[in-house]
């Protein structure tokens, strides 16, 4: 460990994860200003929606961390708001990865699709262990939460421990994987907590989450009682639950076949480590499709209405394999995700329509647990570590605020709740935000990394709202229109009284008379000519459909 000298300070920074429902990018600094090393904990996505159109992936912007001493990246589980950006990170960030052996594989998978796994150093760390990097000493802590193989993070350094809990709750019976570990937690307590880093998501629910365990009783049992074909849809990466479906699908007598690459490949992640290993062989999904309808049970991906997953595929009928209908069964083992809720009504819906009988946990309560920390297991988690600063992350601003007031109940000392580029000072002294630096999000639009308010997006939105108008024509020498005027509109309305055709053909009129008016040097100009087109219709469509399209000129010179 390095000796703590008066210009040493120990920094907090949040450059995603703080006002993030996802994608976190945490950053541990320690020494003086001018010559701090980091530590990086998770490096993960958030997802577009419909204000980015044609952004799937969302990212943070490291762009502060580049060039800095980074000793290393830690990532504490294998979800993608957590490690989801590496594959678009790490160039920019190159430092050691150090991850527990189940989310090792799935981030061998996202480095080999980068094309960069020669050149990135992972080091698989076991469950428990300790990486010392420069004068940080990080322990994996066992805890419990929704995938293979959670942790916190216990970060000693000279000016105090820092336990940075990751996503978590308290579950006595996980199914898969140990117990929280509250032991070390007591322990960590009795030594002394500087700062907690904390889960926020569900800090405005009381009780607490519920377990894996009762759960799987839930399952059994509803599944027990159905005849037909069965479909289940719940998160991939929760392989507890899977762990649940294909043993309740087992003791009713049906075989199981996964439909969805993230089934597969977290399948696969699973056996790697000792998981689902005493469990009978898979069906392709082409054995299914030839198998007794009551002896099927179909585990897929797309309980979010994702558009190409498994089962929005079934629900609309273009499934290669799988097909439901009358008498048959779809059960969703997850939840609805803040702004999902539209694709999984329609998903529901079409299912419907087809006579397959839905169970969501709204009418079969206990079919699904969330994997974050309600209000009891928060209250028990600050009643362990004991902690001097409250430090919430994850979660949207008013998450953060209100959990600062719930740590304040607990009689933590101090708390502070950052937003994303706030430098946090955590010792020596009272904890503070001393600096703010560039963050922001990076959204990849067609396989490259865009800024968050780049052109080509704010275009794209422009058009999706206000349509696009295209105008060509040509010009002689002299600047006299010497063709057509063709203007075409893309996604702008007409009606049985004015046809676009119509509509477009007065536009033509109004630019032949606009490029007439314009005199002299204005002809030998395209820019002029382009703005003053522009204008034109601009003004004209305000006036005929309350928007202004972009307009796009293409003037030809004969």
């Amino acid at each position: 460990m390095t000796k703590k000298n008066q210009n040493d300070e120990l920094v907090f920074l949040p450059l995603g994860g703080s006002n993030e429902v996802g994608m976190n990018l945490n950053a541990y600094g320690f020494g003086p200003a001018h010559d701090r090393k980091w530590i990086i904990v998770d490096v993960g996505v958030t997802f577009g929606d419909q204000s980015t159109p044609g952004v799937d992936v969302i990212v943070p912007d490291p762009t502060f961390l580049e060039g800095e001493n980074i000793l290393g990246i830690v990532l504490t589980h294998a979800h993608e708001d957590h490690i989801g950006a590496l594959g678009w990170l790490w160039p920019r960030i190159q430092a050691p990865l150090y991850a527990t052996p189940f989310t090792a594989f799935l981030i061998r998978e996202k480095l080999r699709d980068a094309g960069i796994y020669e050149d990135v150093e992972l080091n698989e760390a076991p469950l428990g262990s300790t990486v010392n990097l420069g004068p940080f000493e990080v322990t994996y802590v066992t805890i419990t939460h929704s995938i293979a193989e959670p942790n916190g993070l216990a970060i000693k350094t000279p000016l105090g421990t820092v336990l940075h809990t990751g996503d978590w709750k308290i579950d006595n019976d996980p199914v898969v994987g140990e117990r929280t570990d509250v032991e070390f937690i007591q322990k960590l307590g009795d030594e002394g907590v500087l700062a907690m880093v904390c889960d926020s998501t569900n800090v405005f629910v009381d009780g607490v989450a519920g377990s894996e365990g009762d759960v799987k009783v839930k399952l059994a049992e509803l599944i027990q009682g159905l005849k037909g074909r069965v479909a289940v849809g719940c998160f991939a990466s929760n392989v507890a639950r899977m762990d649940s479906v294909i043993r309740a699908a087992e003791a009713a007598g049906r075989r199981v076949a996964l439909a969805g690459r993230s089934m597969h490949r977290i399948t696969a992640a699973a056996k790697s480590v000792g998981m689902l290993s005493d469990l009978k062989p898979f069906l392709s999904e082409q054995e299914a499709k030839i198998w007794p309808a009551d002896e099927i049970l179909y585990l897929c991906t797309g309980s979010q209405g994702e558009a190409r997953a498994a089962l929005s595929r079934v629900a609309e009928g273009t499934h290669p394999f799988i097909k439901l209908g009358e008498g048959d069964h779809c059960i969703f083992s997850s939840r609805v995700i803040p702004g999902n809720e539209l694709g999984i009504g329609r998903l529901q819906d079409k299912m419907a329509e087809r006579g397959v009988r839905l169970y969501t946990e709204k009418d079969h309560p206990g079919i699904h647990v969330s994997g974050h920390p309600c209000r009891d297991e928060l209250r028990q988690m600050y009643q362990w570590a004991r902690p001097k600063i409250a430090v919430p992350t994850h979660g949207m601003r008013r998450h953060l605020i209100e959990h600062g007031a719930l740590a304040k109940d607990m009689q933590v000392p101090e708390t502070v709740t950052p937003r994303n580029g706030d430098m946090v000072r955590l010792a020596p002294g009272p904890a503070a935000i001393i600096d703010e630096v560039p963050s922001g999000r990076l959204f990849v639009d067609g396989g490259m990394l865009v800024e968050e308010a780049g052109e080509a997006l704010r275009e794209r939105k422009h058009a999706a709202s206000n349509g696009i108008l295209i105008v060509s024509f040509a010009l002689d020498k002299r600047g006299r229109i010497a063709s057509d005027i063709d203007v075409r509109g893309i996604g702008l309305p007409g009606d049985a009284d004015r046809p676009l055709g119509d509509v477009l053909d007065d536009m033509a009129e109004r630019v032949e008379n606009t490029v007439r008016g314009l005199k002299g040097e204005a002809l030998e100009d395209e820019m002029v000519i382009e703005q003053a087109v522009s204008r034109t219709l601009k003004k004209a469509s305000q006036q005929i459909w309350d928007r202004r399209p972009i307009v796009e000129t293409v003037v030809l010179r004969l």
